[in-house]
């Protein structure tokens, strides 16, 4: 059987997610289970960015799930020293069950687990996200129930978790309104392979019209810091405020990926009001990754 790996989230079928996205419910209701499936199993997270919620959630799981986590940074590993990708891989998965790796040429990613026998997990690149879609996608059951048919607006960056967004839209079966300033849209083979789900437009309250969810992220994200001024004026209009999200529909919800940066691209009152799920959000990130790692070790 071949080796099933996580780089988007189009390498599982929709049935699969949505299997993990109810995996990952139930186990949040029971957290500590007695049969350990990752037992004597070792996950080795290699990261090349910064991170929180992704580290933290990985390592809780694996430890929740009766394994074992090892942190790689570029320099405690021999790939921060010029050893190949290629050979990285071969060898790391000749010792641990499943990698997870953040990093920021998606291209890297594919590489490495072209070449890895044991399953590959995107902790983040810059063109996708999809362990926090799985995560977005389980707090909207939880709250709403499924998500196939309901209208999503995403209000701001058209980079790695918009285009996620995206992917999922297709997997969960629900329409996609993007509002970015011009310049900041998604990559165009993306819109063209979604473009029966997916729209997008420049005027936010269009984007946000009628949406059962409305979902934003940083301006400047990992890799774009030096752009910030620049973009602080692109953006400007692009936050999301109590009145936008009037425009959608009561019932609402809203998400970022965390962290925020409180007055750029939202308003305090709208991080910290009823219909925000953020804090719900995060942490399903542990619970469906969970799901996804005791998915991807049992394919083997």
């Amino acid at each position: 059987m071949a080796t099933r790996h996580f780089l988007t989230l189009l390498d599982l079928s929709p049935v699969e997610l949505r299997d993990i996205i109810h995996r990952a419910i139930a186990m949040k209701k029971s957290p500590l289970q007695s049969e350990e499936p990752l037992k004597n199993k070792t996950l080795a997270m290699i990261f090349e960015k910064s991170s929180t919620r992704t580290r933290v959630s990985f390592e809780v799981a694996m430890t929740q799930l009766g394994g074992a986590s090892l942190f790689l940074s570029p320099s405690d590993t021999q790939l921060g020293r010029g050893e190949s990708i290629e050979d990285s891989a071969k060898v790391l998965s000749r010792m641990v069950d499943v990698i997870t790796i953040r990093t920021y040429e998606h291209a890297k990613l594919e590489l490495f687990a072209k070449h890895s026998s044991v399953p590959v997990i995107n902790s983040l690149t810059d063109d996708f996200h999809p362990c926090q879609l799985l995560a977005d996608m389980q707090t909207f059951f939880e709250h709403r129930g499924d998500i196939a048919g309901h209208r999503v607006a995403w209000v701001g960056d058209g980079h790695n978790m918009c285009q996620s967004y995206i992917n999922a839209a297709m997997q969960f079966d629900f329409e996609l309104v993007v509002a970015c300033p011009e310049g900041f849209e998604p990559d165009q083979y993306l819109l063209d392979r979604c473009a029966d789900r997916v729209t997008v437009v420049r005027n936010p309250a269009e984007a946000v019209k009628g949406a059962s969810l409305v979902a934003t992220d940083v301006w400047a994200s990992m890799g774009h810091e030096e752009e910030r001024k620049i973009r602080l004026q692109k953006f400007s209009g692009f936050q999301v405020t109590r009145e936008l999200m009037s425009y959608a529909r009561p019932d609402a919800l809203f998400m970022h990926c965390l962290p925020a940066h409180r007055g750029e691209e939202v308003a305090a009152d709208v991080l910290d009001a009823a219909d925000s799920v953020v804090w719900d959000e995060a942490e399903n990130r542990l619970h469906a990754q969970k799901a996804l790692l005791e998915f991807l070790c049992a394919q083997g």
